[in-house]
């Protein structure tokens, strides 16, 4: 009875993977951005900045993810900020949340690059911002890239609490079934297997790369 009633709601599960993998995608892309951002100001050693961008990352990484998203989703609509939707306050809650983590992946691969080559790029007459560009981030993403798989993997999960706020993510989606048809073991083995789904590719994509770089 539980499995027919799983294959009855197939769509239901197919909208809360297509509305997970959304989400996965955008926080991703924000993330890295943010994170990459904020690593960039913190190896720039600018007095001022650097106490703010430090407070980031304590606050955002010493709170749990689950209280962050309950924050920014009430406390937005006690500010009156009626354009924060649920995706929003999602996005935004994640993105600040794994951007301080990815920031501190993206600062120890820029410290990895020998600071000898920084100083060559700048005699041969390059500005901070080619030096940058050309030297540091090249080197840079090779040396990041695993640690950053793994970081959106756990990123692909923490998607889960989504569904807290009433996102019609996977999780959500497989509770609506459960209260349906029962047979919670069924459901949520299914939706742990569609999760495996989205992050699984990611660790063989990692794999293809690294295998690549050693041939190179």
């Amino acid at each position: 009875m539980g499995w027919a009633g799983i294959w009855e709601s197939r769509e239901l599960l197919l909208l809360g993977f297509w509305f997970t993998v959304i989400l996965t995608v955008v926080t991703i892309i924000t993330s890295t951005v943010l994170g990459f951002i904020v690593a960039l100001g913190r190896t720039a050693h600018i007095p001022i900045l650097g106490p703010i961008l430090r407070g980031y990352l304590e606050l955002f990484r010493g709170t749990p993810l689950l209280i962050q998203i309950l924050f920014i989703y009430f406390g937005s609509a006690y500010l009156n900020f009626t354009g924060v939707t649920v995706f929003a306050a999602i996005v935004i809650a994640m993105t600040l949340y794994y951007g301080a983590y990815v920031s501190e992946i993206f600062r120890a691969g820029f410290e990895s690059v020998p600071y000898g080559q920084q100083e060559a790029g700048r005699s041969l007459g390059l500005s901070r911002f080619h030096v940058i560009r050309d030297v540091i981030v090249p080197q840079t993403v090779t040396i990041v890239r695993p640690p950053l798989v793994g970081q959106y993997i756990s990123l692909v999960k923490g998607t889960a609490l989504a569904s807290v706020i009433g996102y019609a993510d996977l999780v959500r989606q497989g509770q609506g079934i459960i209260d349906r048809i029962g047979s919670p073991f069924a459901v949520f083995l299914v939706v742990a297997a569609l999760y495996f789904v989205i992050s699984y590719p990611m660790s063989l994509i990692e794999r293809h790369l690294e295998k690549r770089t050693l041939q190179a």
